[in-house]
């Protein structure tokens, strides 16, 4: 994930690489400062790395690639061109091996291992080597790459397996002491140590949660374990972000909590089933709020709800904003997709929303994400009139009806009701809040609209009672959003 030219996000399995260390010796000086129950660093980690070693395992995979014979101009499909070149051409182009290297580690004496899913993706062949040199080929129960986490097996036979147990990386503190273990760069066994930098780090996806730490982590630590010094897991080292490749102080690990939810699923089914509720949601932010008549800034608004989705089989509704979802209350949009995913499928749980100042409890019964995805669900949701009044000219935009005229010069064929915003003008209010000529109203707070002056009853409402922004819904091709018209 490319941050600018010279910063990116990198998985962390790789091949031997050497690199020069220069140690870096830290002082700290002590004044007069009152102490506030910190505790100090641990006088040696040995105990601990040589107890937690044996259950650190090094990843080799073997992934077979195709090369083409000959690199050939490349042309549009149809091109004269491309069946002259064709001919030269040779069939079954050359085959070789790549070898990359990675962690994992032990969490059942039987022969379950975890590590990352990039570091196992697309192998043909996954040899793990033990503490001892011992080595096993292991084959992939599950993987899912939206956590980056896979499950391996192997068959130990007489060879007595260390495991260790998943910690609650709920309880992990800023400023809390880890210590990783792995296999970085083809060095087996090394072992770092530093603290918690920060928690819940997102850094791609609807349902990261990242542990950052400055333990020194490196291309082959991926898929390692994380430990707490009580010697649990608390995450699996992942990705870095780095300038050259290297550690720079920055890691980030799975948190252990996220893992063992993946891997027991894995483990079970051999795939994942994450709870799905069926709605496209949005940030509320301030001028959203206001709109709403809300007193503060908290919950995931609903943009859309899925036809015979989950949340609309429950009443849930397009407007709607969700405050709670089983007991759990919903701060800001990003923690809904975690909760519900982490949710058993079919469970009946309560939903606690706001609807026009009111609260509401709803119970809704949570499908599958992955079967909503395979079904392609998730994206699904439920004359030739001008306005011309002053309320709309202030606000700097025209909205008029529907027609077939409008329809085709907008290309809006998938869009069958609402009112549609022909144009707007420049530097206006509706310009600064991300209105676009093209774009159809299908609400108004949370009222439907089915004409021009639904929406500017709706305006005229909101300005006597002297509020700051109104709430549209527009709708595009692409799908529905909510943008907050500020009232001047």
């Amino acid at each position: 994930m490319r941050i600018d030219t010279n910063i990116v996000f990198k998985r962390i399995s790789g091949k031997f690489t050497i690199l020069k260390f220069i140690p870096l010796v830290m002082t700290l000086i002590l004044f007069n400062v009152p102490q506030v129950g910190a505790r100090g660093a641990p006088e040696s980690f040995a105990d601990l790395a040589e107890k937690l070693s044996p259950s650190v395992v090094n990843i080799s995979t073997t992934t077979v690639i195709e090369q083409k014979s000959r690199e050939m101009p490349s042309f549009p499909p149809g091109s004269p061109f491309e069946d002259f070149f064709k001919q030269f051409e040779k069939p079954g182009g050359k085959k070789r091996k790549a070898q990359s290297l990675g962690s994992g580690f032990i969490i059942d004496k039987s022969g379950y291992i975890i590590t990352n899913n990039h570091v196992i993706d697309n192998a043909e062949k996954i040899m793990v080597i033990l503490y001892d040199d011992t080595s096993f080929e292991a084959t992939v129960v599950g993987k899912d790459p939206k956590t980056d986490v896979a499950l391996l097996k192997i068959n130990p036979k007489k060879t007595k397996l260390t495991a260790v147990k998943f910690g609650d990386s709920n309880k992990l503190r800023v400023g809390d002491w880890v210590m990783a273990i792995g296999n970085p760069f083809g060095f087996g066994g090394t072992v770092t140590a530093g603290i918690v930098s920060a928690r819940g780090r997102n850094l791609s996806g609807s349902y990261d949660d990242y542990i950052q730490t400055d333990a020194s982590i490196n291309r082959g630590n991926s898929g390692g374990p994380l430990f707490d010094m009580n010697g649990n897991v608390v995450g699996i080292n992942t990705a870095i972000f780095s300038q050259s490749g290297g550690s720079v102080g920055i890691g980030f690990a799975v948190s252990s909590n996220l893992a063992k939810q993946v891997t027991d699923q894995l483990k079970q089914y051999g795939r994942t089933k994450r709870g799905w509720l069926g709605v496209l949601i949005q940030e509320i932010s301030k001028e959203i709020a206001d709109s709403l008549g809300m007193k503060s800034v908290k919950g995931a608004l609903v943009s859309s709800a899925t036809e015979g989705g989950p949340a609309q089989k429950a009443g849930v509704k397009t407007g709607d904003v969700i405050l709670k979802f089983n007991g759990i209350d919903i701060d800001t949009m990003k923690e809904l997709p975690k909760v519900v995913a982490g949710t058993p499928v079919g469970k009946s749980v309560p939903l606690v929303i706001l609807r026009n100042g009111k609260k509401i409890t709803l119970n809704v019964v949570l499908g599958e994400l992955e079967l909503a995805e395979k079904e392609n669900l998730i994206t699904k949701s439920s004359g030739n009139k001008k306005s011309k009044s002053k309320a709309f000219e202030k606000l700097g935009f025209v909205a008029e009806e529907l027609s077939k005229s409008n329809i085709e010069k907008f290309k809006l064929k998938k869009i069958k009701a609402g009112i549609l915003i022909s144009s707007v003008k420049e530097g206006s209010v509706a310009q600064e809040a991300g209105l676009l000529p093209g774009m159809v109203i299908v609400r108004v707070g949370q009222i439907e609209v089915n004409s021009i002056d639904v929406i500017e009853d709706a305006i005229k409402n909101a300005i006597k009672q002297k509020r700051k922004a109104i709430l549209l819904l527009v709708k595009v091709e692409s799908g529905t959003r909510f943008v907050a018209l500020e009232l001047k």
